[in-house]
């Protein structure tokens, strides 16, 4: 897409708000012990300030009390300035807010949304950002499966399981040939994310076409991995 990424998040004085709140919340809840255990089980990817999801959960609905819906301005900048401080836990709560506002956002988002997959990468926020952002762009705007064409194809083995994992929450709206043709792409790859992606990608479309699933790792079972046969064939 022709669309550039601010180098720096853009003024939003709900931003300004938001991130004032946020800081302010989740700093005084910090818990430093159990903060380096959650680093260590997430393989040290960010620091992290301690916080479960219940908890976060709870801080996170009181720093957004009373605040206005935003724009797709607001959001993009709610998210760059999340993704710029280190602990994860503003990432997870950028993802959260995201969830919740994309259908604010255009197909300009995709993007921003490309800067997040690629940026302090790892499954525990690249995964949501699939399925629940990027995934609901290209079902607002189906013109962005080209992008997704072009994803599948990236060297970022993370950009290609965003492509992979796009259409999760897609059900009986799949593009079945796209699918299926993204997992053969990807087939021989060596990473076991993208191994692990294909096999879950076809599992959840299991839920809706069990047979179309069945017959398609049949027939490529010769290309596919162990792992992504078994994960896609485990409820089958």
């Amino acid at each position: 897409m022709s669309v550039t990424v601010p180098r720096r998040a853009p003024s939003s004085e709900l931003a300004d708000e938001v991130l004032e709140r946020l800081v302010t919340s989740y700093s005084q809840a910090a818990d430093p012990a159990r903060a380096a255990q959650m680093a260590a089980y997430m393989k040290d990817i960010a620091p992290f300030l301690g916080l479960t999801s219940p908890v976060r959960r709870e801080l996170s609905r009181a720093v957004l009390a009373g605040t206005p819906r935003p724009d797709e301005r607001d959001c993009t900048a709610i998210a760059l300035r999340c993704w710029e401080l280190p602990e994860r836990e503003y990432a997870y709560f950028a993802v959260d807010y995201l969830r919740r506002h994309v259908r604010r956002c255009s197909a300009g988002f995709l993007p921003v949304a490309r800067r997040l997959v690629t940026t302090h990468s790892w499954w525990d926020t690249v995964d949501a950002l699939a399925a629940h952002v990027v995934g609901a762009l290209v079902a607002a705007d189906p013109e962005l499966r080209t992008a997704m064409d072009e994803w599948i194809e990236d060297d970022d083995p993370w950009v290609a399981r965003t492509a992979l994992l796009h259409q999760l929450r897609h059900k009986s709206a799949t593009d079945t040939e796209r699918l299926f043709a993204y997992c053969v792409r990807q087939s021989g790859h060596p990473d076991f994310f993208i191994r692990k992606a294909i096999g879950w990608c076809l599992r959840e479309y299991a839920k809706t076409d069990p047979e179309a699933v069945r017959a398609f790792v049949e027939r490529e079972r010769g290309r596919l991995s162990p792992l992504s046969v078994r994960e896609a064939l485990k409820n089958l």
